[in-house]
């Protein structure tokens, strides 16, 4: 029976120690995400660089897709880092990581694009984002492990949390560095090549960030392991044999990373999405709108990291995930009651065969490519059978029989001029400032959603297992559940819309996910005041 089930060997550092543990590991964290994320935050541009189609939603659904792709991969780079870190150490494996991260990201700024290259464009840029998916399976269950075994234990909540916050800090990092290469290039020099620039600068970050955790020590939980050989002989195989595991990663998986990534991702990139899709506000102030919310919203990360020192780990996300079952919608309709887009809200499609196939390049039917108008404009219709195809705004019907539909561009003119309403050429929105406070409190709603179930994990899964097999029993849940829940959210999500219509639709798949979390969570997550690693938490009989 393992020996370390209470692993008494513990460093208390001093408040300078625990200053380069947090910044470094924080620092790193902060720059594997602004790798991961700068591909999303890109979006627009990526799309028609890589997967030109023609078709505006398709080529959307397309990176989307694989941007899934890199999430995907987090759990074979969970696996495959989480057997490092446990069996040589921590400090070093996620050196590894953040290595591969770095090269991957610059390597997508300098892909040719698909109309120079082809096919190989999209291909390698897959790969890149393969690369990138096995990095950041390794990194968080590192960093996040590494300042737990540093952390004294009345304060492992809040000091974890600033890890938790460094994943929004490398969010925030891809909207400035994004928004301060716009601001000094003209429109033309960034839709040419300005847009690679951050990708490349990767390597700059990357070299800061490497030089700053060579300047770390090992975790001293796994140098005492060590010393007194409890090193696992294989941490993946011990993560399911451990007594008691396969219930905590169960747990792990379906009561806690499901639920915390699919808020996050619904909070930030859906939020983002909206705004610049459904809202059609203007590129960059909705990137600066984000940014604050974003950067503001991280003291909730920090605030409720805190509270679970106090309350218990499980408290606070069970909380949070209530509030977010009662709270999602609303906080999405004062988002979207910020601006009408000339009536979009009024607007109806019917027909027989009004069915949206998200992977063809032209709809089939008339009333699909009605469907596909709308959807790639992010403009809100509401769809119904019917004998015959029609288009309505308000009480108006609108003539469908005349509209060119061969041509897509010229068919959406031809609907403009008979609505009287410019909505697929309408410029860019500039909110007023009252708008743009009531956009940031939207956000900021959302971000304290998800500050109360994501602050508090890194502590509760580092408690939940044992340290000999902590960093690769505590990294496959986690990147099982943010890769598969949260990475496809994006692509789930936008083919609801487009499949509906509406564009508060795909919030049903982040609710879905957040129930089945919090029955999980409530059932199988430990109450009461945290504690060091118990193996009789999940009724084994581990000693």
């Amino acid at each position: 029976m393992p020996q370390d089930a209470a692993h008494p060997h513990h460093h208390e550092p001093t408040a300078a120690e625990m200053r380069l543990v947090i910044a470094a590991s924080s620092a790193g964290t902060v720059f594997e995400w602004y790798d991961f994320f700068i591909y999303g935050t890109l979006g627009a541009i990526l799309s028609k660089t890589f997967f030109p189609s023609g078709n505006a939603t398709l080529e959307m659904l397309l990176f989307w897709l694989v941007f899934a792709v890199g999430f995907g991969f987090r759990p074979l780079g969970a696996v495959l880092f989480g057997y490092l870190g446990d069996r040589f150490g921590r400090k070093y494996t996620f050196m590894v990581t953040v290595g591969l991260m770095g090269v991957a990201t610059a390597g997508v700024g300098l892909v040719p694009s698909a109309e120079s290259i082809g096919y190989a464009a999209p291909a390698i840029v897959i790969l890149l984002r393969i690369a990138q998916g096995l990095a950041l399976g390794g990194e968080y269950g590192g960093a996040a492990i590494y300042v737990a075994e540093h952390a004294p234990f009345a304060r492992r909540g809040y000091f974890t949390s600033y890890i938790q916050a460094s994943v929004v800090g490398g969010f925030v990092l891809s909207l400035i560095v994004v928004l301060g290469c716009k601001a000094v290039m003209s429109a033309e020099t960034w839709a040419e090549w300005g847009w690679r620039v951050p990708f490349v600068l990767s390597l700059a970050l990357l070299a800061v960030s490497l030089w700053m955790r060579l300047k770390l020590s090992e975790s001293p939980v796994f140098k005492a392991m060590k010393e007194e050989g409890e090193l696992a002989g294989n941490p993946f195989i011990e993560s399911f044999t451990y007594p008691g595991n396969t219930k905590r990663i169960f747990v792990a998986l379906f009561g806690v990373a499901a639920g915390l990534t699919v808020i996050w991702y619904t909070a930030m990139f859906s939020g983002l999405g909206f705004i610049k899709a459904t809202l059609h506000l203007d590129d960059t102030i909705a990137e600066v709108l984000v940014g604050i919310a974003a950067l503001g919203g991280m003291g909730f990360y920090l605030l409720f990291g805190h509270l679970s020192d106090r309350w218990g780990r499980k408290l606070p996300i069970v909380l949070g995930y209530v509030a977010t079952l009662l709270l999602l919608f609303p906080a999405y309709w004062l988002l979207g009651s910020t601006l009408d887009r000339g009536g979009a809200q009024n607007w109806a499609i019917a027909g027989p065969d009004c069915h949206y196939s998200a992977f063809a390049k032209e709809q089939p039917t008339q009333c699909g490519k009605l469907m596909g108008d709308f959807t790639g404009a992010g403009i809100r219709y509401a769809l119904a059978e019917g004998p015959a195809l029609s288009l309505t705004l308000g009480q108006r019907a609108l003539a469908v029989e005349a509209l060119n539909w061969s041509d897509a561009k010229a068919r959406q003119a031809q609907i403009e001029s008979l609505a009287g309403v410019k909505v697929f050429s309408a410029p860019k929105v500039i909110p007023t400032f009252a708008q743009s406070l009531q956009i940031i409190a939207a956000l900021l709603l959302l971000m304290a959603l998800s500050g109360a179930t994501y602050g508090p994990v890194a502590a509760l899964l580092a408690e939940m297992f044992p340290p000999r097999v902590r960093y690769s029993s505590m990294s496959i849940p986690y990147h099982i559940g943010t890769g598969y829940f949260g990475g496809f959210l994006p692509f789930i999500s936008s083919y609801i819309v487009a499949k509906t219509g509406d564009p508060y639709s795909g919030l049903w798949y982040t609710w879905g996910v957040v129930l089945m979390a919090l029955i999980v969570a409530v059932w199988g997550l430990k109450g009461g005041a945290p504690t060091e690693f118990q193996p009789h938490d999940f009724g084994d009989d581990a000693p």
